[in-house]
């Protein structure tokens, strides 16, 4: 279970419902978090996938990471791998690639 930056942002970011696979779908999910980009959203339960971003924490007000999203684009394309063709490899597909030796 990842830590965020408080107790009750690691409960809400790292909900595992028995009976849901789908965070979209689970009422008890409300937060997202995405370790690729480190990116925070509060999940808009409307029946499809809907989320806002959010840069604070909901709950202690902290900043919230920067997100990393261009960063992850840019490290990709240095490898001549296009996201939307390629096979993305495994140290992308999480917060690994944040620590992965740049190719420049």
């Amino acid at each position: 279970m990842a830590d965020h930056c408080c107790e009750t942002m690691t409960r809400y970011a790292n909900v595992d419902c028995a009976q849901h696979d789908d965070p979209f779908a689970c009422p008890d999910t409300l937060v997202t978090f995405d370790a690729r980009f480190q990116e925070y959203e509060l999940i808009i339960h409307d029946g499809g996938t809907s989320a806002i971003s959010i840069d604070f924490c909901p709950w202690c007000g902290r900043r919230l990471p920067e997100s990393q999203r261009d960063r992850w684009f840019d490290a990709l394309e240095r490898r001549g791998i296009d996201p939307g063709e390629d096979e993305i490899p495994a140290a992308f597909q999480d917060d690994r690639w944040l620590t992965y030796p740049s190719r420049d």
